[in-house]
């Protein structure tokens, strides 16, 4: 059962990703400096490995997430959900910033993606005690 809760926390993340950076998109394609094809959309949007790699990396992220909970007893959806923002929050967002300030990256990738990663993990965190 608990392989099945981290696959729909990954799925559901990878939903919200898929919402939030269409939503986005073009101020994400132009902070993040990606190639614009003729169409407006990245030059690489017809390429499967990122999506693939994006969802393997997700369902790492919440066995990892559920592997944290099971230890420190987070079972209800409120510590769920306050568990998820802090790791997205404190731990993943604060790691793009260094990521993307020692690159040069504008702030505004390090709002966006952190925003992704932050509100990911909180959904994350939700589905993961939801069941």
């Amino acid at each position: 059962m608990e392989f099945i809760n981290v696959i729909a926390a990954a799925i559901a993340a990878y939903v919200f990703g898929a919402i939030w950076y269409m939503s986005l998109a073009k101020p994400w394609m132009a902070a993040s400096g990606v190639e614009v094809g003729e169409d407006g959309r990245p030059a690489n949007s017809s390429d499967k490995v990122p999506y693939i790699v994006s969802i393997i990396c997700l369902i790492v992220v919440a066995g990892m997430m559920r592997h944290i909970f099971s230890l420190a007893g987070i079972g209800s959806i409120d510590k769920g959900l306050i568990a998820g923002l802090g790791a997205g929050l404190f731990i993943a967002t604060p790691w793009i910033a260094t990521n993307y300030t020692f690159a040069g990256r504008p702030k505004a990738l390090i709002v966006i993606d952190g925003g992704y990663a932050t509100i990911g993990c909180t959904i994350m965190g939700i589905v993961l005690t939801a069941f």
